[in-house]
Formats: structure tokens, sequence, C-alpha cells
């Protein structure tokens, strides 16, 4: 099963995350020395932007991970569910700061149970690699389950790779297919084909009956796709 755990490859999913969120304005015209008083007089906005800033080293600011996690955090103790959710991630990869699973489990699980896709991703692949704590397929799966219905690309595609594998799920050819199927109309590279070797043990009637589903999937889901 492929996993992203390669930095480079976290980077990109929060990137990912972030331009999928709910959105911020940006304005390059705005220094970073004024994005800190407004920041600093309570602008949520503001701080998001320098938090993103200096994580993904953009808009003319050196990429800082210990700084990031410092403004992801201001917001992460208001309840905001996308600081938490990146806060949390940083911790459990050790940007810029130690590696702390104990912090990263208390920050994800707050976006979790807010229902954040990129939480409960997060968590599932703690829990599938047994990073730092028991290994739980049964919970890997549970979380990517939710993640994957609320269109997380990545979940969609590991789902259908743990459908294929029967892990943490019992083996279902048919499911598999349509995770797969859909993570690959939504664009994820790899999913095509996985979906191959997948379909060599299916029957007709089975791939059908999968395809159907996807299409129908798409349909109804129609504001996640790009």
């Amino acid at each position: 099963m492929f996993m992203r755990n390669h930095p480079a490859v976290a980077i990109t999913f929060l990137a990912l995350t972030l331009a999928t969120g709910a959105g911020v304005a940006q304005d390059n015209n705005i220094s970073l020395n004024d994005l800190k008083i407004r920041a600093d007089a309570g602008d949520k906005t503001a701080t998001r932007q320098i938090a993103e800033a200096y994580y993904l080293g953009r808009d003319g600011v050196e990429q800082d991970f210990k700084l990031a996690a410092q403004w992801y955090e201001k917001l992460a103790k208001q309840g905001d569910v996308r600081a938490q959710t990146s806060l949390g991630l940083i911790y459990a990869r050790g940007y810029g700061v130690e590696k702390n699973l104990k912090l990263a489990l208390k920050w994800l699980n707050l976006a979790a149970a807010q229902r954040d896709p990129g939480a409960q991703y997060s968590l599932s692949t703690i829990y599938f690699r047994g990073d730092g704590i028991p290994q739980n397929l049964a919970e890997s799966a549970r979380l990517r389950k939710e993640a994957a219905a609320r269109g997380h690309l990545q979940a969609q595609a590991d789902l259908g790779s743990m459908y294929w594998d029967g892990k943490g799920v019992e083996k279902n050819l048919v499911l598999a297919y349509q995770w797969l199927g859909i993570a690959a109309q939504l664009g994820d590279d790899t999913a095509p084909d996985t979906m191959k070797k997948v379909a060599a043990e299916m029957s007709s009637d089975q791939i059908r009956e999968a395809a159907s589903y996807v299409k129908d999937w798409m349909e109804k889901n129609k504001k996640i796709r790009k």
C-alpha cells in the first residue's frame, strides 16, 4: 500500500489541505510586519496567513516550521479546526519542533472530533503504522472511511487499498475498486494502477457494480470535484 510519509509529500498534503479549505484571502501587498500587527490585535485571518507563509515558505517568507507551529498554536487554542490539524501534523512529523506524539494526538483528536478530514486521515495513518502507539488497523480503517466520505483524496486511495488487502476491514474487491475509482476520478496518481490490479481479481459484474457506484458518488459530490 502506498503511504504518504515522506516529509516533502506531507508538506504537499498540507498545502493541498490549505488550498481546499475554507480559503484565505491573500494580499501580497501586505507586509509580514503589517500581518503581525493585525494578528496581535486578534485578526485570525492574518494569523493564518503568517502561519501558512512560514510553513510553506511563500510570499517572500523563508520557510520556518518552528515559527509556523507558534502561529498555528495561537489559532488552535482558539478552537480553529484547520490550525489544530496543521499543528498536529507538525508535532507528528517533528517539523521544526521535537516530535511529540502526545501533542500530535491531542490536536488531531480535537480536529477529528470536529469532523476535519485532514485530521481524520492523519490519525488513521498513525494508527495504521503504529507510530508510537499500538497499531490498530480497525481504527485506522474507521477514520479513513470518515475522511474518504468527506472527499479526502489520500484517504480514499488508501481505504481502497485496505479493502483490497483486507487490512482493518474484511477484504472486499468491489469496495476496493469503488474507493480507488473515486480517488482516480479526483486526481490521485497511484489509484489507476492499483485499480487495474484489483480488477484482475474481479468478475465483469463486480466491475460494473463498482463503476456504477463511482459514477453515482461523483454525481452526488460535485462540489469536491476539481
